[in-house]
């Protein structure tokens, strides 16, 4: 009997792998690297024939499935079973939050040990039982084809080590972890399965590597990426925190305190806060003060606009990658109340801003007319399911 061949393929950059949040069954969207990625992965595929493409249901690994199913003309075959770890009620929370408030269960499953438990999640077995018993259905769908089959990072480590006869206790030593889009082979004749490779990312050059940005990955990394965490600003205890930040914001950004309206923003931050205590949030880097993020839940709700008034980082902790966590806190927010949009305001002589912005999607869609300054009003489309990447 001709080989049957299955290749293992870890979706692209999505939004938990660039804001640093904990993403299992929370369905995500592709970063715009992510879809450099794809583009990445579909050249590598380009002369490899396959059959048979599939795919957990989730958007991000269906995006990344179109990599292979888009230029060979096939369907995407969705299998909720090829799902990510069920991290039950840390989906879509900060590794900075868990890390401050489960320290222990959080070195539980970064290392994969077998005793990672938290409320309504998988264990780690369970998670390759059904993965594994997934894989092999597709294997007895396509004797002697070949087929692709695109997961997540732990799924696919933890079937990885099934298939090596890892002893459970002993993956999170003797498997690394996989890149986004990275690769892997299974091989099966006569009922026996042999890892031909795993988690090859060669496609990938270095500046569209996510692990060639991150560091948690490494075992001997000597600098740990920095994540952030997020918990009201109390207006009333902590308004002096506020205004500071605030009054820090305009000097740097405007070289004076010049049209500087203190009270007027203290006024508009106590009525948000009160109108929802997670409008005002301080950001956090451990227990140590990082910034300030202000949402305006009612502002444009109506366009389907999520707007973002304020978005502030101490300047011990600028010029470290540590802004886009601010944005992932506003999309978690935003997201699931419908809107489609983040909106917010920018000077447009404050050029690391502006860079930044653009970097991670964000577009010019007009000037405000009635600030006291110029303003450019920015734009960045959160919305996914019909992503026409």
């Amino acid at each position: 009997m001709a080989v049957t061949k299955l290749y293992l393929i870890r979706h692209a950059e999505a939004e938990g792998n660039l804001y640093r949040r904990l993403h299992g069954w929370y369905d995500s969207a592709i970063t715009e690297n992510g879809y450099r990625q794809i583009a990445a992965l579909e050249q590598r595929f380009q002369n490899i024939p396959v059959h048979a493409v599939y795919a957990s249901d989730l958007f991000r690994t269906r995006a990344t499935a179109a990599a292979i199913s888009r230029p060979k003309g096939l369907e995407i075959k969705p299998r909720q079973a090829l799902r990510e770890i069920h991290v039950g009620e840390w989906e879509d929370i900060p590794f900075g939050q868990v890390a401050q408030q489960y320290p222990e269960q959080f070195e539980l499953f970064l290392h994969n040990r077998p005793a990672f438990a938290v409320r309504g999640s998988e264990s780690f077995q369970q998670l390759q039982e059904r993965v594994c018993a997934a894989i092999l259905r597709v294997a007895q769908a396509n004797p002697g084809r070949t087929a692709a089959i695109f997961s997540h990072g732990v799924a696919i480590r933890n079937a990885l080590g099934r298939f090596l006869d890892i002893p459970p206790e002993q993956l999170g030593e003797r498997l690394p972890h996989g890149d986004n889009t990275a690769v892997s082979l299974l091989e099966i004749e006569d009922g026996r399965i042999h890892v031909a490779f795993y988690n090859d990312n060669s496609h990938l050059t270095p500046e569209l590597s996510t692990f060639a940005r991150q560091m948690w990955w490494r075992k001997q990394a000597k600098i740990q990426d920095a994540n952030l965490w997020f918990r009201p600003l109390d207006m009333e205890t902590q308004s002096q925190v506020y205004y500071d930040a605030r009054q820090e914001a305009w000097l740097d950004i405007h070289g004076s305190m010049l049209h500087f309206d203190g009270e007027g923003f203290l006024r508009d931050a106590g009525e948000q806060a009160r109108y929802d205590k997670n409008s005002v949030l301080q950001v956090l880097q451990g227990g140590e003060p990082a910034g300030v993020l202000q949402l305006n839940l009612r502002r444009e709700a109506e366009k389907g606009v999520g707007y973002i008034p304020f978005l502030y980082l101490l300047p011990p902790f600028r010029g470290k990658g540590l802004g886009v966590q601010l944005l992932g806190q506003a999309v978690s927010v935003y997201r699931p109340l419908g809107r489609q949009y983040l909106r917010l305001r920018c000077a447009p002589d404050n050029r690391i801003a502006q860079r930044f912005y653009r970097k991670y999607g964000f577009y010019k869609v007009g000037q405000d007319p009635g600030s006291r300054v110029p303003l450019d009003i920015l734009e960045k489309y959160i919305g996914f399911e019909q992503d026409e990447h």
